[in-house]
């Protein structure tokens, strides 16, 4: 008994941090509408950008020039993806990191799997967009945000918490049981 109250004080401690982000994750995965409307902004009007003041039409070198700026030093790839929300763009990936250009108007989109940041050509930001979605669904399913550990830290802990239900379950009836079989003793004796 006492090693079953070991082991489950234990794994209730170890695994509490991803039993709480299971249950918030869970909860967006199921109420989606509600909690992107605590967790979304604004936004903004991209029907502007055409008549934006410091707004011209970029050659895909141009639009390369951009991608460089802002990510120095990166190596940069011209991707196959030619439109981004209707727009004509030359789309540049860097890594995990994509630089996406409206050729129309010299606007363009930082984006990663969990953020975007629109930005006029200028350089201000428009708007800066956190991809909810994605993280959450990463934690709920992998239990950490990058694909280094791949499903480990979920698979253990789903594991662990498995155990923890099982010696929670023993814990909870072998008292129970005890005083029943020493009732039924009392009665056979007395």
């Amino acid at each position: 008994m006492r090693l079953l109250k070991t082991v489950h004080g234990w794994l209730g401690v170890i695994v509490l941090p991803w039993v709480i982000v299971i249950g918030l994750t869970g909860l967006f995965l199921n109420h989606e509408r509600l909690v992107m409307g605590w967790l979304e902004g604004e936004g903004y009007d991209e029907a502007q950008f055409n008549n934006w003041p410091s707004a011209r039409a970029l050659t895909v070198g141009e639009a390369q020039a951009v991608a460089e700026a802002v990510l120095p030093g990166a190596d940069i790839r011209l991707n196959e993806d030619k439109t981004y929300h209707g727009r004509e763009v030359a789309t540049f990936d860097a890594g995990e990191t994509r630089v996406i250009v409206a050729l129309a108007t010299g606007h363009y989109w930082v984006k990663t799997d969990f953020a975007r940041t629109t930005y006029a050509p200028d350089g201000t930001v428009l708007e800066a967009k956190i991809y909810w979605e994605g993280i959450f669904k990463r934690l709920h399913v992998r239990g950490w945000l990058t694909a280094t550990l791949g499903t480990w830290l979920a698979d253990i802990t789903a594991a662990a918490m498995v155990v923890f239900g099982l010696t929670g379950i023993v814990l909870f009836l072998m008292p129970r049981l005890r005083r029943r079989q020493n009732h039924r003793r009392m009665r056979q004796a007395g």
